[in-house]
Parts: structure tokens; sequence; C-alpha cells
């Protein structure tokens, strides 16, 4: 994950444009619309997801009904982003950041046994059915997801904004400093993700899976049925985790296909715009956020949806990968400053794992 979003955000800072707009000159044009319109349907599924998560939430603190209060999110959601720039909008996702160690306290609260998870992790078993393989592919897909490929290096083009340098000629190519800045900051940002993704994984195992509970409807029932296995206290750092994960996500997911289409089609972009400025940008925020609200109110299972569309990442990751590494390696594309080989090596690995998962998905498929 490191090496992946390294790539991605040595792509923003040589080339002073975001992901897509650096695709386009690598991939034929076809392909990467049929990527953007695979990314922004499983973005707007896990927006659905998060939304459905954040009412349950709220139900629960509340007692107000769940379909009453997703709508009520997503408004949030949506006027915020249009209303506060990039740099307030960064500083508040830093601070929300935070929320995502209940995950951390939850497990220390719910595990008595460290031993036998510990020797799991680091012996792990071997997948043996197409279910297994999938949930590997939905974990990969959730871990090594293409809209923070394209989150990351818009990201990087937004500071550069922020710091005054307005015009793409004078964002080419960055300073050493400026690169080992940025890569202390990606090292740091995907080792606690991946902690905290561990810890959440560990209460599972330790509540839920241990009592034969592996079918979960709704985040509302997962958090139900957490309470009487450890504990209202863990029951409540769950239940603000969620929507901690919402508030954080949904504006990074529906920004990321924003980025993207808007690149894409030469439209202006980016949240240090006014909306006036960049209409079809915030558009696509709002129209993506809104149908996520929709989706959250529907009888559909959330959590299928939100397995199946991580599953759909982890399989359209790989063929980002291998574009996003031609990018890197080109020289003039770079404006000099090709990522390393080491790095290359890192995301072909990671696109060759990817990969490999999802052949044994659909080879052992019923």
């Amino acid at each position: 994950m490191f090496g992946v979003q390294m790539l991605c955000a040595r792509i923003g800072l040589a080339t002073g444009q975001g992901l897509a707009a650096a695709l386009k000159r690598k991939i034929p044009r076809v392909v990467l619309l049929l990527t953007l319109v695979a990314l922004t349907l499983a973005n707007i599924v896990n927006i659905g997801a998060d939304l459905s998560g954040m009412a349950d939430a709220a139900q629960m603190m509340t007692g107000i009904h769940r379909q009453w209060i997703a709508p009520v999110f997503a408004f949030i959601i949506i006027f915020l982003t249009i209303k506060f720039t990039y740099v307030q909008i960064a500083r508040v996702l830093k601070w929300l950041c935070l929320v995502l160690f209940a995950y951390v306290a939850t497990a220390i609260l719910v595990v008595d046994d460290w031993g036998p998870i510990l020797r799991d992790f680091f012996v792990p078993s071997w997948p043996r059915n197409s279910q297994d393989w999938s949930s590997i592919v939905a974990i990969l897909g959730t871990t090594i997801s293409p809209y923070l490929f394209f989150w990351q290096a818009s990201e990087e083009v937004e500071e550069e904004k922020s710091a005054g340098r307005r015009k793409e000629v004078v964002r080419h190519g960055s300073s050493a400093d400026a690169i080992k800045c940025r890569r202390i900051d990606v090292l740091v940002g995907t080792f606690f993700s991946n902690l905290i993704m561990c810890f959440i994984m560990v209460t599972a195992v330790a509540t839920l899976h241990r009592q034969g509970i592996t079918q979960i409807h709704s985040s509302q029932e997962a958090a139900a049925a957490l309470k009487p296995l450890a504990g209202s206290l863990a029951s409540t750092l769950y239940t603000t985790g969620l929507l901690g994960v919402g508030f954080l996500a949904i504006p990074t997911l529906a920004s990321a296909s924003a980025y993207a289409l808007a690149e894409t089609f030469r439209r202006r972009q980016g949240l240090s715009q006014h909306f006036g400025d960049a209409k079809t940008f915030y558009l696509i925020i709002a129209i993506s956020v809104a149908l996520g609200a929709v989706l959250s109110c529907s009888p559909v299972n959330p959590m299928r949806v939100l397995f199946f569309s991580s599953v759909v990442n982890g399989v359209l990751a790989p063929f980002l990968l291998v574009g996003i590494v031609l990018v890197a390696m080109d020289r003039k594309l770079m404006n000099g400053q090709p990522v390393s080989r080491l790095m290359q090596g890192l995301a072909w690995v990671a696109a060759a794992i990817m990969a490999a998962a999802a052949v044994g998905m659909f080879a052992l498929g019923d």
C-alpha cells in the first residue's frame, strides 16, 4: 500500500495534475472511461454503506429512525464539502482520523487471549474455496483501493495550490525535501490505516465470530451483537467509530470520483475552487452522496453491497496499477523525475498479488 500511494503522490507532485490527467496520456480513452464508471459506481455503493452505518449509529444514540437520519447526514456532508476550502476540509479530516482509534480501544477491551490471534496473523491459512478468495480480494480492494489512487495524486496538487502555485506549469517537479516529507507522510498514513484495519478484524474475531455470528445485515446488528459479548463501553466505542468513519470516508470517496471525472472531461476541479468556478466537480460530489443516501434508505443489505463494491475495487485495482506504473516510468511525463525502481517494483508486486487473488476467486467459482 505504501508503494502504491507513494507512486500516486509522486505523479501528482511531478506532473502538477491529478492521476486521471496523467492516465489519459498512457491508456486508451475507452479503457479509462470504463474504469472510471466502475470506480464511481463502487464509490457510490461505499458512500451508501457508510451513510447506513452512520444512520445506524445515530439511531442507537437518539432513537430517531435511520431512514430520516441518512438524508440529513448526506445533506450536511454535501453542504460542508461545498462551503469549506480544501485547507479547512483537510484540517478537519486529519483530526477525524483520531476517531479511528476507537476501534483499537474496542479490541483491547474485548480480547482476553492474544495468543491465537497473533499465531494466525503470522501463520495464516491458505484459501480453500472461491468464498475465501473473494474475501481476500475484498480486503485487498478495501486496502489498496482505486479511489485512494486518485485522491492521493489530486491532494498533492491541492497542497501545491494552497501554497500559491496555482498554475500547472509552476507545479511541475518537486524538491528532494518535498519528496522526503511526502514519503514520511504516506508511510505514517498507510501504517496506521492498516493497523486500524487489523484491530477491526481482531474485534470481529474475538466477539462475533467466536460466537458463530457470521451473517450481519447492518452495522446496528453488529453493535447490538457486540454489546452482550463485550459490554456497553465496547459497543459505544464501536458506534462512535461508525460516525467518525462516515464523516471521514464519504467526502474522500465522492471527491475522488469528482477529481477523476472532471479531469477526464477537462472540467475545472478542486476543493480549493468556489462552487461557481467548478460546478461540474461539485455536482458530481453532490450526486454521488445523494445516490448513496438513496441506497442507504433502500431495503438492500448494506453489508452485502459493501462487500461487493470491495470485490469490484479489488478486481479493478490491478489494471489501474499497470497504468500508474507506466506513468511513473515515463521520464517525459514525470518532468524528469521518474519514480525509483523500488517503488515501481512494490506496485508491480501489489498488482500481481491482487490479480492472482482475482484469478483464484473466478477460477474456483461455482
